[in-house]
């Protein structure tokens, strides 16, 4: 599978309580996609959130996002990593 690195702005001032919220709602329904997020990071101040993911794709990506009530703004391959 591909890795994924997914862009989400406008979030300024989430708070970490925020984000494990959304990663917790993404793990829960990511498996009807096939995808698993990995790891996910946010800047309250520029309201920046970053996701890894392993998915099929980067539409089924968006497709879990959408569906949890956060749909990314970009989503770009990761293929190459050290």
């Amino acid at each position: 599978m591909a890795q994924y690195m997914d862009v989400h702005h406008g979030m300024q001032g989430i708070t970490a309580d925020q984000l494990r919220e959304a990663h917790q709602a993404d793990l829960a329904i990511e498996k009807d996609e096939g995808v698993h997020f990995e790891r996910a990071w946010a800047d309250p101040e520029s309201g920046v959130v970053y996701c890894l993911s392993e998915a099929p794709s980067a539409a089924a990506v968006q497709r879990i996002h959408e569906r949890t009530g956060h749909k990314a703004d970009e989503i770009h391959a990761v293929p190459l990593s050290v």
